[in-house]
């Protein structure tokens, strides 16, 4: 028997498929959660259901059984604040030496290396709120600040706050904010328009998460504002208007139609039905702190990026039999031109009831 089929139909009972399959309780009485989960499967029919628990806790337990070596793995990497630091410098000295260069040669610049390394810092920032970049939690928050600063919009501090929810509660309706609204997956259901989705992923990645589960702000995205306005004010200062220009074009160039871009479906949506996480295998993780080793991430979240293949090699067995990919610009094309994907293409479950959602909400989230 493949080790995949023990993997992914452990769970078979609890696994629904698109719109889920009406099971209801044996007896007459349900409780608020079966109430509630009904409701929201009835409301937004067209994704995929599941009505057990987000998959990667059980996977870890099962890793760690037959690997237990991997736990010398967690910690943090001394390499990520020199790569951190290292790509901002790149984008302040391309913005010097391409003062007075011909707009094509701007244009190019600005998809291709500005693009890149904004989308690298985004990354940079994933990592960091795993807090593995630094020892302590205070110099993970200000190292993501810094990777931060030349996307020219302010995204760490909020980016935490909304990311550790999505790996505490993957597909949780309501707190992952990661999946796609309704109005996506209704509006975005044809390939001319999915290439428009894509292209406006950096929008729907930014302002989702204040329409679906808007929080208050706290402290750390007032300072992660200020010391965005400061670096702004600075470039432009120096490099005028095109130089922040050239910044923030390049993060919505880098995080739209761009081969590094591919990670955002790459990683959960849903091609082979039974499976909600997927890896890459490709060199872009090269540019990326190796996050296409996206089951082996979730699987270990605090297990830097440095040595996710380390996981791979260790317990093949887990990974290489279930499906995965090896080029995010062929992910984003089979996005695009199959008819059978769209933003629906995502697995949500209910294992939350609307009033525990609503205590973490006025707690302000997992983290602030």
């Amino acid at each position: 028997q493949r080790l995949d089929r023990i993997l992914l139909l452990s769970h078979k009972e609890s696994k629904m498929g698109k719109g889920g399959d009406g099971n209801k309780p044996t007896n007459n009485k349900m409780s608020i959660l079966e109430i509630e989960r009904e409701a929201k499967q009835s409301q937004s029919p067209n994704f995929y259901w599941d009505n057990g628990a987000e998959p990667h806790v059980g996977r870890r337990a099962q890793i760690l059984k037959a690997h237990p070596e991997i736990k010398k793995l967690m910690g943090h990497d001394k390499a990520t604040k020199y790569k951190v630091f290292v790509s901002v410098v790149i984008q302040i000295m391309s913005l010097h030496l391409l003062q007075g260069a011909p707009w094509y040669t701007w244009c190019f610049f600005c998809y291709t290396l500005s693009g890149s390394i904004n989308h690298m810092m985004t990354l940079a920032m994933h990592e960091i709120s795993h807090n593995l970049g630094a020892k302590k939690v205070l110099h993970n928050r200000l190292l993501a600040i810094f990777a931060n600063l030349p996307m020219g919009v302010p995204a760490a501090a909020s980016f935490k706050r909304y990311h550790l929810e999505h790996h505490r509660y993957q597909g949780e309706d309501i707190v992952d904010v990661d999946i796609p609204t309704n109005w996506e997956g209704w509006f975005f259901d044809s390939s001319l328009k999915k290439m428009l989705w894509v292209l406006l992923q950096p929008a729907f990645y930014s302002l989702r998460p204040m329409f679906v589960n808007p929080k208050d702000p706290s402290k750390w995205e007032f300072i992660n504002i200020a010391f965005t306005v400061v670096f702004d004010s600075v470039i432009v200062y120096f490099f005028g208007i095109g130089g922040l220009l050239y910044l923030f074009v390049g993060t919505l160039l880098g995080m739209g139609l761009h081969p590094v871009a591919g990670h955002f479906i790459a990683e959960h949506y849903v091609m082979h039905e039974g499976q909600e996480t997927y890896s890459y295998y490709g060199p872009l993780n090269w540019l990326t702190f190796n996050v296409g080793y996206h089951n082996e991430h979730h699987d270990f979240p605090y297990i830097p990026g440095k040595y996710l293949p380390t996981v791979r090699k260790i317990a093949p067995e887990f990974y290489d039999d279930i499906p995965h990919y090896h080029s995010w610009s062929k992910t984003i094309y089979d996005y695009i031109v199959d008819p059978d994907v769209d933003p629906f293409a995502r697995t949500k479950r209910v294992m939350m009831e609307t009033s525990e959602i609503e205590e973490m909400k006025a707690r302000g989230g997992l983290v602030k």
